[in-house]
């Protein structure tokens, strides 16, 4: 398997989902704005959202996987089918009951997550009547995240990238088609969200059952499989889940500021999770079953080049992303949201976080690859020692930024606590004997750091006057951006060729 050809053929479909994951964002800024309505929306969907990214593609995938590619590799397929049954059974009712407690104590969650919406009745209402409508999301993601976990074990790694544009279009249709015909409005995003949860599920069902992995009830918790994996969870829920949990607690600082502070936090986040999704998802994605199957074989040299490939490619594409993000902030934000109700102040008052956040963005994606490195190992207690430690210093760096940044604080803190977290991973891959760098580094750095000042000339200077931005036409707007990501690519590109870089110096095969 060509790592770089899949990695394109992810990228390819993560690229997809976030354009409709914008195009769904410019619909709702343009048709609710920021404000109460979005506010609650946004707390609502992002607890089943947090869920999700804890118990299903968090800490259940990275538990799931490194085992099911051991079963695949060691045992054949008549027991990792089995395994599949009794672990998709007890997945299921767990979840089934956590969904259903949730949308029972919605009233209470919401008071915990986001007490300062408790001072506006109308507000705290509309929140638990969204969370229950969008609860049970986690538990079609829990199965998807099941279905792609297998898929992606067989190297069918398309489609599970592909079924996220699926809650995209659900929801661009509940805004545009739907809200009408509720009230509020905005109601209508909590049913699209349930309906696109839905769909993601439905779609990967035919693929589950083509490589004859299509699971069955079958309820066996004392299957050894199964205990391994439940094991591996408990402390995997903290030890992939840090940034979650981090988000998380910022809505709690965040409903005590001014109206309008979780929304500009969720749309410079939305920004963040361009290059995130299309970068770090996409190599965590690939990497870990590459680096289980290789760990399974003792593999040791080829694990530690997995990893350094991982690495490189991070810093290649991800330092001129977080550069990107932080010049353009304005042109991005007025182009993609500066219209109807999202005005000129919230573009303002979002780049600020966005700014923020992009002092982290490399970290956070390094997180994603390293990460992978102690899972594929079933290696869980080293990073959940790291992720106790981020935590802290996350909700520390809170209380001393968010006095004099105010939500531009709470973002700095989580990209500050993301680079922490990243070295100590890395820490702990090198005195683990896990990762050795290959040879090269420093000539790598170096040419690296003079394309990116190569890039950030190109930007500022194409840029011109920020304020400008936000009076011009959207056509102007759109052209302006578009010859700037243009010439950006085209500079940063070019001086790297000069530099003697090459995409077959990154071309790399899973053995």
């Amino acid at each position: 398997m060509n790592l770089l050809k899949t990695l394109a053929t992810v990228s390819g479909m993560t690229l997809l989902s976030r354009v409709l994951g914008f195009v769904r964002d410019f619909i709702i800024a343009r048709t609710f704005g920021a404000g109460l309505a979005t506010d609650a929306f946004f707390v609502a969907f992002r607890l089943p959202n947090l869920l999700r990214r804890l118990f299903a593609e968090g800490a259940f995938s990275q538990a799931f996987v490194p085992i099911l590619a051991e079963y695949r590799n060691r045992q054949g397929e008549a027991e990792t089918k089995r395994l599949v049954d009794h672990v998709a059974t007890a997945l299921f009712l767990t979840v089934l009951v956590v969904t259903l407690l949730g949308m029972l104590a919605a009233p209470a969650i919401i008071y915990l997550s986001a007490p300062g919406f408790s001072a506006n009745a109308e507000k705290f209402g509309l929140t638990v009547t969204l969370t229950r409508i969008t609860f049970p999301y986690i538990l079609c993601m829990s199965l998807v995240a099941l279905a792609a976990g297998i898929l992606n074990t067989w190297s069918r790694f398309a489609l599970p990238a592909f079924t996220p544009v699926m809650l995209n279009l659900s929801m661009i249709a509940g805004a545009l088609w739907l809200a009408p015909y509720f009230d509020p409005p905005v109601m209508a995003l909590g049913w699209a969200v349930f309906l696109g949860g839905m769909a993601q599920l439905a779609i990967q069902l035919p693929a589950l059952r083509r490589i004859g992995m299509l699971p069955r009830f079958s309820l066996l918790l004392s299957d050894p499989g199964v205990r391994r994996i439940l094991k591996l969870m408990a402390p995997a829920v903290l030890g992939v889940s840090v940034s979650q949990l981090s988000l998380l607690i910022n809505t709690i600082f965040a409903s005590f500021l001014q109206s309008g502070s979780v929304s500009w936090l969720y749309y410079a986040d939305r920004l963040m999770e361009f290059p995130a999704g299309l970068l770090g998802a996409a190599l965590g994605t690939i990497l870990l079953p590459s680096l289980s199957k290789t760990h399974a074989q003792g593999q040791a040299q080829e694990f530690s080049a997995l990893l350094d490939w991982g690495l490189r490619l991070t810093l290649l594409l991800t330092l001129p992303a977080a550069l990107a993000l932080a010049l353009l902030a304005v042109p991005l934000l007025s182009t993609l949201f500066q219209h109807g109700a999202f005005t000129a102040t919230d573009v303002l008052q979002t780049r600020q976080a966005l700014v923020a956040y992009s002092v982290g963005l490399t970290g956070l994606i390094l997180v994603k690859v390293l990460a992978p490195g102690f899972y594929a190992r079933q290696d869980i207690r080293t990073p959940v020692k790291i992720a106790l430690v981020t935590l802290a210093l996350t909700q520390l760096m809170n209380l001393a930024f968010i006095g004099w940044l105010k939500h531009a604080g709470l973002a700095l803190s989580i990209g500050l606590a993301s680079c922490c977290n990243a070295f100590l991973l890395y820490q702990g891959l090198r005195r683990q004997g896990s990762y050795q760098p290959a040879p090269g580094w420093l000539a790598f750095l170096s040419k690296l750091t003079l394309a990116l000042m190569v890039l950030g000339i190109a930007l500022y200077w194409g840029m011109g006057v920020e304020a400008t931005w936000l009076n011009r036409s959207w056509s102007a707007k759109i052209l302006h951006l578009s010859a700037l990501v243009v010439g950006g690519a085209t500079a940063y590109l070019g001086m790297l060729f000069l530099l003697g870089f090459r995409l077959s110096h990154f071309a790399r095969r899973a053995h």
